[in-house]
This record gives C-alpha cells, sequence and structure tokens, in this order.
C-alpha cells in the first residue's frame, strides 16, 4: 500500500526564533516576517500542486495547536484559496518540550544548568531539557500520528517536530538531524520514502 504524501511547513518565524531563544510549548505570535513566510510557503505549496496537477481542496490539513503554527496554516490556506477555517488541531504535532529552559537562548541554558547542558550536549536525541522532552519521545509520538494517515496531507509545526519526523519517516537518523536547520518559509514534502525541500 503506498503511503500518503505529506507536504509539511514549518511556522513563519517569532520574536523569539529572531533571538534564539527555545519556544516548546510558549505560545509566541508570528512576527511580520514570519507572516511573509507563511504567505511564502502557500505560494510556493499552490505551485506544487498545480505542477502535479493536484486540487488543494483534496488534501487534509493539520495544524500543531499552537498559534504560531495555527497561523501559518490560516495564511498558507489563504495563498491556496481555501477559507482560513477547515483544517485539524494535532496534539502531537506540537513543538518538543524544553521545560526550564523554554525561553532561554543557549548561552542561557549553559548557565541556567551546566551539567544538563553538557548531559544534553553529548547525547541531543536522548536527554531532555530539565522537565522537558526528548527527541526520542517526539519521535514516538509522530509514529502514532504518521500511521493513522490515510489521505495526502498538509501539516505545519515546528522545527523540533521536523527533525523527529524525518527520524519516524526513516529518511534520517537521529545523529544526521539533531543540529538541522529546519527552514522557514518552504515547503519540505515526504514521498516514496524520501524528502526534498521546495522554496
Amino acid at each position: 500500500m503506498t503511503k500518503p504524501i505529506l507536504y509539511y511547513i514549518r511556522h513563519g518565524e517569532t520574536a523569539w526564533n529572531a533571538e534564539g531563544r527555545f519556544q516548546g510549548s510558549k505560545d509566541i505570535p508570528l512576527n511580520e516576517k514570519g507572516r511573509a513566510q507563511a504567505s511564502a510557503a502557500g505560494d510556493i505549496l499552490r505551485e506544487l500542486l498545480a505542477r502535479d496537477e493536484r486540487l488543494a481542496h483534496h488534501f487534509g490539513y493539520v495544524s500543531s495547536p499552537l498559534s504560531r503554527a495555527r497561523t501559518t496554516m490560516d495564511l498558507l490556506r489563504r495563498a491556496l484559496g481555501l477559507p482560513a477555517t477547515g483544517y485539524a488541531v494535532e496534539h502531537r504535532l506540537r513543538e518538543i518540550g524544553w521545560g526550564d529552559w523554554e525561553g532561554l537562548t543557549l548561552p542561557e541554558m549553559k548557565v541556567h544548568d551546566p551539567d544538563a547542558f553538557e548531559a544534553r550536549r553529548k547525547d541531543r536525541w536522548g536527554v531532555a531539557a530539565p522537565r522537558g522532552e526528548t527527541y526520542a519521545a517526539v519521535t514516538e509520538r509522530l509514529r502514532t500520528w504518521l500511521a493513522e494517515l490515510t489521505a495526502d496531507t498538509v501539516a505545519v509545526a515546528h522545527g523540533g517536530t521536523m527533525r523527529a519526523l524525518m527520524v519516524a519517516t526513516g529518511v534520517a537518523r537521529p545523529e544526521e538531524v539533531s543540529e538541522l536547520r529546519v527552514e522557514q518559509g518552504v515547503v519540505y514534502v515526504f514521498a516514496n520514502g524520501a524528502m526534498s525541500k521546495y522554496g
């Protein structure tokens, strides 16, 4: 059985992204650049669908519950000529939880808890921030979500979720993606056991 195609978009930029602060579950809104990136991703997706002679309303649409993802989805759907409403919200697509380190930059994390910072530096996949979540745990919740997908789907979520998704789909290993930069304003397509980036 052929697996559904997944079009994945990371939310647009927020003020905390621009400052290098780790957001996790903090509900930080898009900034103006982020709103432009969301619309740009919608334009890219519209072009991809036209190229492949696909109709936007034939897809499933799902977003992380955090507002930065939902606003991105709203703007993306507008670019596709779809109403802002009409998509599902999926808790399993939420960003990795950074626990006590949410709102901190990397240098601030190191000062906050040097021992935990060093432990995580040695094992970015299996060690969590204090009271946070591991990438391994995020990967497992992404696997359960993927197992339930039955139709080609457009998903809007987060950078950490994307790293876990790449491992969950088998297109990369943890050591390859732990520090991977996941871009905003682009579209990632998971199809036929591979991933492609557009934009």
